[in-house]
């Protein structure tokens, strides 16, 4: 049976493999490299249980001859911990805003295979995660939250020709985040 011991450090209590309370953590989403989609994030310590996590990815690849999947996105969140900032649950607020060119892919839905979709988005969402030490500064985090996002699009006959098949505005609820991270911790 493991137990845990606390040490009274100044203000804040921490724990003995992790002496100090991080500011600033790096991070990667391994979803997103898996999908060949560039991204980074950025969490910043705002107070004991706070922080601001900076989120932003870019998908500048062509995955299939013929086809586009170009997409462009930050996602700015406000988070709560419920123990002490990087350590265990948080339940997070975010925001979302992006770009995409996405058309004649055939893992999605069959309207993408006609059809060439471009425009942006924008919403919001909440979120839950958790995060697990690895020992030192290094961590992973896990984090699913959900929201609404407003699309604005145009939509295009085919990949190459650009016609114009019409504009098209949709209000989407459901999921808005998944990730699993890999984090550097910094002092």
């Amino acid at each position: 049976m493991k137990s845990e011991l606390y040490l009274v450090s100044g203000t804040h209590m921490s724990r003995p493999d992790r002496p100090y309370l991080p500011e600033v953590a790096i991070k990667s989403n391994l979803l997103y490299l898996a999908t060949t989609t560039l991204n980074a994030s950025f969490e910043f310590g705002l107070g004991r249980r706070w922080t601001l996590d900076l989120a932003g990815a870019y998908n500048p690849f062509q995955l299939q001859p013929e086809s586009t999947n170009q997409i462009w996105f930050a996602q700015p969140e406000l988070r709560y911990w419920f123990c002490q900032r990087f350590e265990r649950h948080f339940l997070g607020l975010h925001a979302i805003y992006g770009e995409y060119n996405i058309g004649q892919v055939d893992y999605l839905t069959p309207t993408f295979l006609t059809h060439r979709f471009e425009g942006r988005g924008y919403g919001a969402g909440i979120s839950w995660g958790y995060h697990a030490s690895l020992g030192g500064r290094w961590a992973m985090e896990f984090s699913v939250g959900a929201g609404y996002l407003h699309l604005d699009y145009d939509k295009y006959r085919c990949y190459e020709c650009d016609e114009l098949a019409g504009s098209e505005t949709k209000q989407y609820f459901g999921p808005t985040k998944a990730a699993v991270s890999m984090i550097f911790m910094i002092k």
